[in-house]
């Protein structure tokens, strides 16, 4: 079994490449080469420390893989980041484990490169101005991976901590954009993408701040109770997810499902406008938003390439799981 390190999962894999494989991963779920199973969510002995599991099965490529993500609160006070992410790729033969991946790197990749994807197949293809809803961790990988889709020249964040934005707006600016902190209706009012990256359970964004044609990119929602947009918002929009049953269920259109406003039917997979076996965009004026729940498929993807690199390039620590042995003895 080979291990591979936050570090080098780093080295192995860019952002450019995450793209590629997670637009190639939601085509593979449209075609039906790959199939998601129903995510898994828990809790420590402690309650509020929680983990969740998202299994899938590239079968195309014959990888099934699970990845366990949690949220430990007090662990910034031991040194360590609160988040954690971890992959498990399985031998599709024996069904033991290959590989083990650390993934904090790569699950901000992939959650970032699901947002590119989206803005390129819903985004109008002149849309330049950027709002950031949340000033986080994960807000800055999605600007970035945006920025590989669209040629973006403005940006405005917004986030609850006055002083994260303050600080994500110095750093983008320092690259050149137009950019800064300001309230929040004025960054939405302002954007013809929104991206909505927070862990809110209260609506944020109104649909009367939303321009015509803009597209938003829901990236928050992935549990039940999670909210970024008002009900009349998302039950307006041409509506997009990465797994549409999931969207409905956990994602951000599980409220205006439950209302009554919006048909689980009506919310469509990214992956089959990749393949053209749906409709993106309708017009210039239209609103799209695609919702990130998130899927097994994006982190096999790219805990893959990651492994597939370090085997061509001996990188990572093989060890023999039934007697703890790395093969050169050491």
């Amino acid at each position: 079994m080979l291990l591979i390190s936050e570090a080098d999962a780093r080295d192995l894999v860019t952002l450019g490449d995450a793209i590629a494989v997670v637009e190639a991963g939601f085509a593979a779920l449209s075609r039906g080469e790959a199939i998601m199973f129903p995510p898994l969510v828990g809790h420590g002995s402690d309650p509020a420390n929680r983990f969740g599991a998202k299994a899938g099965v590239d079968r195309a490529a014959r990888r099934p893989g699970i990845k366990i993500g949690s949220y430990w609160g007090k662990n910034p006070e031991r040194g360590l980041a609160a988040h954690a992410s971890t992959t498990v790729l399985l031998d599709d033969e024996t069904g033991r484990p290959a590989a083990i991946v650390s993934a904090g790197y790569l699950n901000a990749l992939r959650t970032a490169a699901a947002d590119a994807v989206a803005v390129r197949w819903l985004a109008r293809p002149d849309a330049h101005a950027v709002a950031l809803v949340g000033a986080g961790h994960q807000a800055a990988y999605d600007l970035a991976a945006i920025r590989r889709v669209r040629t973006i020249d403005q940006v405005r964040v917004w986030s609850r901590d006055p002083s994260k934005a303050e600080r994500l707006a110095r750093d983008a600016a320092a690259e050149g954009l137009d950019v800064r902190a300001t309230s929040l209706e004025e960054a939405v009012r302002s954007a013809d993408i929104v991206v909505t990256a927070t862990a809110s359970r209260e609506p944020l964004v109104r649909r009367a701040w939303i321009q015509p044609g803009a597209h938003i990119s829901a990236m928050g929602a992935d549990g039940r109770g999670k909210q970024e947009l008002e009900i009349e918002l998302a039950a307006s929009v041409s509506a997009f997810a990465d797994l549409p049953e999931q969207s409905a269920v956990i994602g951000e259109f599980q409220h205006a499902v439950l209302a009554g406003r919006l048909a689980p039917d009506a919310i469509r997979a990214i992956g089959d406008v990749i393949v053209g076996a749906a409709p993106g965009r309708g017009g210039p004026e239209d609103i799209t938003a695609f919702d990130s729940s998130g899927v097994a498929m994006q982190d096999i993807a790219v805990a893959a390439l990651a492994v597939d690199r370090a085997r061509a390039s001996g990188r990572g620590l093989i060890v023999n799981l039934d007697t703890g042995a790395i093969p050169d003895g050491t």
